[in-house]
């Protein structure tokens, strides 16, 4: 008969770390909602991490609808993209449900530049055209890839990411991220039209050139 070898048990703070501290795989960034729904109060007074919720009398079905995303954005702009927004602050019904959505349109030649979503993971998909669509790591590598309709990315959360349209016609992706709010810090504009503006002196040792760059630069992001 075979011999059962007994494995050492785990230690007890280990298992209370598996237990307490390890986050769940499916939960979302945002917290989970205490009921049916929290229309957000847009206009209130008070401030909280998310928004009060509109007394239910006020509550009308229109507040669980969005047609936002079935219009084309505007592309006429420096980098030749629209992204429309159907988050809380666009959509109120969304608020305490822990998720919200974009529509991203392409010019021919149209790029989503590199930005970050600090408060949400993103997962996408391409509705026409074909992107290439890339994001960094913290160890510097670049992960990228062209898509073309019906292909799907995802973005870990933070990480700086962008899309580039290479095909010869428009392009349009749908993403949805698991916060109500997900942020953007789109560092073009971040790093050379900041208010008040990030020193030159910093600027020209981060990347190494002189101030007339830095100049030249800001100058395309003016507000």
């Amino acid at each position: 008969m075979a011999t059962m070898i007994a494995l050492p048990r785990p230690p007890f703070f280990m298992i209370l770390f598996l237990i307490v501290l390890l986050p769940s795989p499916c939960r979302s960034a945002d917290p989970d909602p205490l009921q049916d729904f929290c229309v957000a109060n847009l206009n209130a007074s008070i401030s909280v991490n998310g928004f009060p919720c509109k007394p239910v009398s006020e509550v009308k079905s229109d507040d669980f609808f969005f047609d936002g995303l079935s219009k084309e954005g505007n592309t006429t702009n420096i980098f030749g993209s629209k992204a429309t927004g159907a988050n809380v602050l666009a959509f109120p019904g969304l608020n305490t449900l822990g998720l919200s959505m974009n529509r991203v349109d392409f010019a021919p030649g149209g790029v989503n530049p590199p930005h970050t979503h600090p408060r949400a993971t993103e997962a996408g998909v391409i509705i026409e055209g074909k992107l290439l669509v890339g994001f960094v790591t913290t160890a510097n590598v670049l992960h990228s890839k062209v898509l073309e309709a019906g292909e799907m990315f995802v973005i870990p959360r933070g990480l700086v990411h962008f899309q580039l349209n290479v095909g010869e016609g428009k392009a349009v992706s749908l993403t949805a991220f698991n916060s109500q709010l997900p942020g953007a810090v789109i560092l073009p504009f971040t790093l050379f039209d900041s208010t008040p503006p990030i020193p030159n002196d910093v600027l020209t040792k981060a990347f190494q050139v002189d101030e007339n760059v830095i100049n030249d630069i800001k100058s395309k992001f003016a507000s």
